[in-house]
């Protein structure tokens, strides 16, 4: 019975690889919109433009971490997100693509954050330019309405989640993708996993979907 029902899953689990395909050529295919505003970044060698940020490879992948200017610590979710990207810079380096989080919080409290954290990614501060702002991820305090992942929402807060890609050509940066709320699911390798088990997610019945999520340091101990 186990395996007449394995099988059956099967064959719509291949469905949904086949589709999944699909859609990633279609996301490839989207046009390129060039990025004429000169964006500037504090980094850890100092500023550095958009274009500079590409650290000579030509595509560059930003996660929109949720940190705000005079935050002490980063956004919770967007930290169990980032225990999935730690070890993965140098293997998208030899595919020729920099991935780096961007956040509008002061790099010295990024750096505090980061180390508290044990992450070895490249963390850069946002906040010299309207970056975060252009790319629909922070909103002005008090804000009543904004668009954010391409509608528009109700009290969008200050800070949202999300991920840009971008390429380079003939030494201008291009916007080529972006994606926000349930569209970052598929880069949460914990959400991965626990979509395999029989309990899935187990968010039902909860306040809201991620109350049960602390930050890694912070779960008690068994």
């Amino acid at each position: 019975d186990w395996l007449a029902a394995r099988l059956e899953l099967l064959e719509r689990e291949k469905q949904l690889t086949r589709v999944r395909d699909e859609v990633a050529a279609e996301r490839r295919r989207l046009p390129w919109v060039p990025v004429e505003t000169e964006y500037l970044f504090d980094t850890l060698d100092g500023p550095r433009t958009l274009a500079e940020l590409f650290d000579g490879r030509s595509q560059l992948v930003v996660y929109h971490f949720m940190m705000g200017p005079d935050w002490e610590e980063g956004c919770p979710s967007c930290s169990f997100w980032s225990d999935t990207y730690n070890g993965l810079d140098v293997h998208l380096a030899a595919r020729d693509v920099t991935f780096l989080c961007a956040s509008r919080a002061p790099l010295e409290r990024i750096e505090a954050y980061r180390r508290r954290m044990g992450w070895t990614f490249q963390w850069v501060s946002s906040e010299p330019s309207s970056f975060n702002f252009d790319y629909g991820v922070s909103f002005e305090p008090g804000q009543e309405s904004a668009e954010y992942n391409f509608v528009e929402i109700a009290d969008p807060g200050e800070e949202n989640p999300g991920i840009s890609v971008f390429a380079i050509h003939d030494g201008m940066p291009h916007h080529t993708y972006s994606s926000y709320a349930r569209g970052l699911d598929a880069l949460n390798g914990a959400y991965q996993i626990l979509d395999l088990v029989p309990k899935g997610r187990d968010e039902d019945g909860l306040p809201w979907s991620m109350a049960w999520l602390r930050r890694h340091d912070q779960y008690e101990s068994a």
